[in-house]
């Protein structure tokens, strides 16, 4: 038994909905997220810009925040630093993210995938290798999701320009006939609601990596026993790089998730 935290970090806001799936699943433990905020989106930055971000973070939450188990909860980090990270911090499990292009590639029927990920995400080994074993005899579509993270960052998933941004990556898909379309940053998933608008009525399936990332972190805890107590009252922390303001929206967007 474990009742040290579970460290969740993102770019900004986007790791929230790992964050949310984390919580549902694992409601004992406790939880710290940290949303970079100063340095968001990481999309297009280059990857040892992003290697030093995230090893900040990941300290931060190793050494000050004293977590048992960390999420890099950010595609783009994931890509760039994952390895790095898991050599640095050895004595804590570390899980990252990767788009789901294994589960759309074995549900596709009209063997057309859409990923909708960052530039850098797209440009990683990890993407490129899991397209190139499980894609074989399915045409896998790229499209940066340009603006995604913007939108989300400052609130504006909900509005007009949002389903103009949507569309102008989607649709292109759609018109190729892709029936999954994977959700390569944990941004996207805040757009849901105006993703299925824009696919409605095409037999599509949206692929959210979430829920599996919670799963693997309930399967890591119970292999390293790292399970918090019985008696244990969870706590949820937020942190960031940027100001207090920033964090406070950080927690408000997390209660608003659940």
């Amino acid at each position: 038994m474990n009742d040290s935290p579970i460290g969740v970090y993102d770019s900004g806001l986007g790791g929230l909905t790992v964050w949310r799936e984390i919580r549902r699943l694992l409601p004992a433990e406790s939880l710290v997220y940290l949303g970079d905020g100063k340095n968001c989106p990481y999309g297009s930055r280059p990857g040892e810009e992003i290697r030093v971000l995230a090893d900040e973070a990941v300290g931060r939450l190793v050494h000050d925040e004293g977590c048992k188990l960390v999420v890099v909860a950010c595609n783009t980090a994931t890509a760039a630093a994952i390895d790095s990270l898991r050599a640095k911090y050895a004595g804590v499990p570390i899980v990252g993210m990767e788009p789901a292009v294994k589960p759309a590639c074995l549900a596709t029927r009209s063997r057309v995938v859409g990923v909708l990920a960052t530039e850098r995400s797209l440009d990683g080994e990890l993407f490129r290798h899991t397209a190139a074993r499980y894609g074989e005899g399915i045409e896998v579509l790229t499209v940066p999701g340009r603006g995604f993270v913007e939108l989300v960052e400052s609130d504006r998933e909900s509005t007009p320009e949002a389903e103009t941004c949507v569309r102008a990556a989607v649709e292109p898909m759609l018109e190729r006939g892709a029936d999954q379309i994977v959700l390569g940053c944990t941004h996207y998933p805040f757009l849901l609601p105006v993703l299925k608008r824009v696919v409605a009525g095409h037999g599509v399936t949206i692929v959210d990596p979430s829920p599996a990332v919670a799963r693997r972190v309930e399967q890591l805890l119970d292999d390293n026993g790292l399970r918090a107590s019985q008696m244990h009252r969870p706590t949820f922390e937020f942190r960031t790089f940027a100001d207090e303001a920033y964090r406070r929206r950080l927690e408000r967007k997390a209660l608003e998730s659940l």
